[in-house]
Order: C-alpha cells, then sequence, then structure tokens
C-alpha cells in the first residue's frame, strides 16, 4: 500500500527547458528583450552564497494596463538573481501575443526554465514559472486541492556546485477572501515538502498575510526570510498595503539567512518583486 505521502498529486517529468535547447521563435524574442550572461556563482568554504527572487509578472501587463514583456525582463534582470519563481505566466496565450513567457525569459536573462500549467487558457496555458541559473535536473508539478480555479506547485531540482541540490518551489495560492482554499492549498503542499530530503526554498504570491494560518503552516517548518519591517508590502506595485509575497527556507540548519527586500517597481506589474538572500551551508565538496 502507498503512503500518504506518496498518493500526494505529484506529476513529473525531465527538465527539458535548457536554454541550448530553446526554439528558435523564443530565441528570437529573447533576443529582442536582451540577453544575459552572469559570471558563474563561486561558492566558499562556509556555503553558496543564492540570491532569490519572486515576482508576480501579471503576463508582462504592468499597472499602466500595457502588455510589455520586455519590462519585465529588464527587472529582473537588474537583480541579478541565481534563482527566480514567477507567478502569473503565460505559455502561447493569446492575451500574451501567444508567447512562451518562461522560456523567453529564461533565455533573455541567461537561465534555465520550469512551467506547471494551472490550465489550459486562450489557446495556450496559464500557471508560474521557476527560473534557475543553475542545471534544473528535474521539475514537477504539484497538483494542489481546486479553488477559485485550479492550482498547481511548481517543484524544480537544481544541481548545486559540490554535488548538492537544492528544491525550488513556486506558489501562488488562491486569491478569494476567504482563506479555505489557500489553507486547503498550503497544506497539501507541505505534505509535499515534508517528504523532499534535501533542503528547499518555497517562495512566491502566498495570497495571504502574516499571522494567518496559512503563512503559519510553513513557518512550523521553515524559515521566513524578513523584510525591513517599514518596507514590507508588496501589494498593489502603485499603492502598497499588503505583504503577500515570501520566501521560506528550510530545514533552518541548512542555511544562514540574510535578508529580503521589497523592489520599488511600480510599473512592470500589479505586485513589486521580492528579492532576497540566503546561504545554503555546508562547504565545497573535498
Amino acid at each position: 500500500m502507498r503512503s500518504q505521502g506518496e498518493r500526494i498529486a505529484v506529476r513529473g517529468r525531465a527538465a527539458t527547458s535548457r536554454v541550448a535547447q530553446i526554439p528558435m521563435l523564443v530565441l528570437a524574442a529573447a533576443l529582442a528583450l536582451g540577453c544575459t550572461t552572469l559570471p558563474a556563482r563561486t561558492e566558499s568554504d562556509d556555503g553558496l552564497p543564492l540570491t532569490i527572487v519572486s515576482y508576480n509578472i501579471r503576463h508582462g501587463r504592468g499597472s499602466d494596463d500595457k502588455l510589455d514583456l520586455s519590462r519585465t525582463a529588464n527587472v529582473l534582470r537588474a537583480l541579478r538573481a541565481d534563482v527566480i519563481a514567477l507567478q502569473e505566466v503565460d505559455d502561447r496565450v493569446q492575451r500574451s501575443a501567444s508567447v512562451d513567457e518562461a522560456a523567453t525569459l529564461g533565455a533573455a536573462l541567461g537561465m534555465q526554465h520550469a512551467f506547471g500549467s494551472f490550465m489550459p487558457y486562450q489557446g495556450g496555458r496559464y500557471g508560474l514559472a521557476i527560473l534557475s541559473r543553475f542545471p534544473i535536473v528535474a521539475s514537477f508539478e504539484v497538483r494542489l486541492p481546486v479553488g477559485n480555479e485550479p492550482r498547481v506547485a511548481i517543484a524544480a531540482e537544481l544541481a548545486l556546485p559540490g554535488g548538492r541540490s537544492v528544491m525550488a518551489v513556486g506558489v501562488h495560492f488562491d486569491w478569494v477572501e476567504d482563506d479555505g482554499f489557500r489553507f486547503a492549498q498550503a497544506k497539501v503542499l507541505r505534505e509535499y515538502l515534508d517528504m523532499l530530503t534535501m533542503p528547499y526554498i518555497v517562495l512566491g504570491d502566498f495570497n495571504d498575510e502574516p499571522g494567518s494560518r496559512t503563512l503559519a503552516l510553513f513557518l512550523e517548518r521553515a524559515v521566513e526570510i524578513p523584510k525591513p519591517a517599514d518596507a514590507r508590502f508588496t501589494f498593489s506595485s502603485t499603492e502598497p498595503v499588503k505583504e503577500i509575497d515570501f520566501v521560506f527556507v528550510a530545514p533552518a540548519q541548512a542555511w544562514r539567512v540574510g535578508s529580503a527586500r521589497v523592489i520599488d517597481e511600480r510599473l512592470a506589474s500589479d505586485h513589486r518583486p521580492v528579492s532576497a538572500t540566503a546561504q545554503l551551508l555546508g562547504g565545497r565538496s573535498r
């Protein structure tokens, strides 16, 4: 008989979204956005420093209601991240000019990508994505309870220097005021996280605020990378009044937590991005 953990609806697939394998149309779109190659991340004996970003990109539609994925790319490029979780990502959807947004942004930033699909939409798919400057070994969709609309989490196993791995898990929980859907989705995701045997990062648009029972589920297992108390609001981008985007790492003993900051970016989306720092402990393999 399968264990409760094995019964969680997780759909896995080998990561095929390497920059070198992207279609020519994606490459052309990425070149239009401006491709970037970041210098290799160096590891000290104390561990591997990481810059981690979460950004709800609203499929590239800004607060001015204009669709412009190049603005999204420019915002992300300036943050020089190692790992990025994106929410509200379109894959060949009509409203977004039928662009594969995860592949296009990944190519523009010199990063690999993994996409998780919530549902079919306007001839394509709507969901969320992980971008990584490290190789993506495999990616998985963790099917969550259906709320106001279908939801998954996207989990990407990243191969780090020294032969280690970390799991990056991107989330976008239900947005409706009643937290019942969010809490149910968070409980299923936590079951998945509890099965992991490697360090992990869980980040994204939680659509809930500090003190909520949804966030409490993650604080029982993981450590939040804190934002300044006087500059913590992430929504909306033009008049921020809510803190609903977060970055957590676990287990606590595997990480040295730095700090997070909310980027004062008002135009590219209706959310502000969060950039966080943390160091994965353990040092280089000897």
